[in-house]
């Protein structure tokens, strides 16, 4: 039996116990920290701007951070937008300026943790310190920065996307874990299975905080196995951590591949498949307002024009979720499953994109002048918003003009297709088509 002294081994998180000590001890990031990449060569340069660290929780953000301030020769600062506020902030501003009088040369690198939990308003208190030097920010969140964070903050600040960490590098680091007798549960001597690793990994999500904090669980439960004991199964660890904590696939699937089934159920029109892996997920645990988020980028992605009101469905179905919980949340979930199986798809929302790529190629087109706003005499007398017919004084509220940039006149971004509601915005395009073709202006009867 193992006589580990289990207060010294627990008293600090796995987590943070196995936290990486070099820039080469980081996984899943190569793409940022691999050898030659940008980011890493700034690092062991001591040359890094500010910065907004963007991606999900347990993927590195605020490790890399740490490694920061063991690479370079500025002050480094730790904040959290979540215990201090704005006060707390000016106060390290006065340090830095303090430092500053006392050594034009001095740095000050500051790593605000969830940043996106101050509002823009307080961001603003970065944006000068920022600018003129006095600080460089770090700032780390989980939410998408281009919605999160101060525009002009960003404007100032190179954003790097880290990503869940991978299968194999989160089994690297749990077999690390387990072997390490100074940092890890080495003393315990546990070992389990392939299955069972993979398992334990797969019910991470690719967060591996979280997947260190189940080993651990697991060691406390086994912390009295015998040293030469077999390898822990699935069974097992899913005793120690609970089923739905675990068991999300026993055939070895991953998340996102049942995700992706769920998905595809829909599209391709099979309530039966789509009631079996809503399931699926739902009774393993899974948070249900991920899978109302699916159904709601679903209901625009995949049935779209087709039928408007799948989008109202899987927004009432989110509420339905924020109002009820679970388990009563497991009948609006169903409902709006069943809803958009059967509906009709579209995929022509995603015309969006040949737009986008429209912009990114032609860059920022003038607006013509008879559709710009004369907000001012000046604005009006340079033409802005002259010639401009307003649809809704012509017959059928439509009238022939042009509305696209002069280089796009004629070009057609979205392609209606022909189910369910789409199909009569088909044959009202094709109508407006004709008439604009005919350049036809009747003015209604007053």
């Amino acid at each position: 039996m193992s006589d580990s002294p289990l207060p010294q081994l627990f008293t600090t998180p796995l987590a943070e116990r196995m936290r990486p000590r070099t820039l080469d001890e980081v996984v899943g990031q190569d793409h940022l920290l691999g050898p030659g990449k940008p980011l890493r060569r700034s690092i062991e340069a001591d040359r890094v701007g500010s910065m907004i660290l963007w991606g999900p929780p347990g993927c590195g953000k605020t490790t890399i951070a740490r490694l920061l301030a063991s690479h370079t020769a500025a002050t480094f600062e730790p904040f959290s937008a979540v215990l201090g506020g704005v006060k707390e902030l000016r106060a390290l501003i006065a340090l830095a300026q303090t430092r500053r009088r006392s050594d034009p040369l001095s740095r000050t690198l500051l790593f605000v943790d969830e940043i996106h939990r101050f509002n823009k308003a307080q961001q603003d208190a970065f944006l000068p310190h920022v600018e003129s030097g006095l600080i460089t920010l770090v700032g780390a969140t989980t939410e998408n920065p281009s919605f999160q964070v101060n525009g002009a903050l960003l404007s100032r600040c190179a954003v790097h996307v880290l990503q869940p960490i991978a299968t194999p590098s989160l089994v690297t680091l749990l077999h690390e874990a387990l072997s390490d007798v100074d940092r890890g549960l080495g003393s315990l001597g546990l070992s389990m299975t392939d299955e069972g690793m993979n398992q334990l990994v797969l019910a991470s999500g690719g967060d591996a905080r979280r997947s260190l904090g189940a080993l651990e669980r697991v060691g406390l439960h086994f912390r009295t196995r015998a040293l030469d004991a077999p390898p822990l199964t699935v069974e097992e660890l899913a005793d120690a951590l609970g089923e739905s904590s675990l068991l999300y696939d026993r055939s070895g699937e991953e998340h996102y591949n049942v995700v992706s089934a769920f998905i595809k159920s829909m599209r391709g029109s099979d309530p039966d498949a789509s009631l079996y892996w809503l399931a699926r997920m739902v009774e393993a645990g899974e948070d249900p307002m991920f899978i109302a988020r699916r159904l709601v980028i679903f209901a625009s992605e995949d049935v779209g024009m087709a039928d408007p009101r799948a989008l109202q469905m899987a927004m009432a179905c989110k509420d339905a979720l924020h109002f009820l919980g679970l388990p009563e949340g497991k009948f609006p979930l169903a409902q709006a499953t069943l809803y958009l199986a059967t509906a009709p798809k579209s995929g022509s929302t995603k015309d969006y994109f040949i737009a986008a790529k429209a912009v990114k190629q032609q860059g920022a087109l003038p607006v013509p002048l008879h559709l710009r706003n004369a907000a001012t005499p000046l604005m009006k007398k340079l033409g802005y918003g002259s010639g401009y017919k307003n649809p809704h004084g012509y017959v059928g509220d439509f009238v022939a003009e042009q509305y696209l940039p002069d280089e796009l006149v004629g070009t057609a971004f979205y392609e209606p297709g022909d189910q369910g509601y789409e199909k009569m915005v088909r044959d009202r395009l094709e109508i407006w088509g004709k008439r604009r073709d005919a350049g036809d202006r009747r003015r209604k009867k007053r």
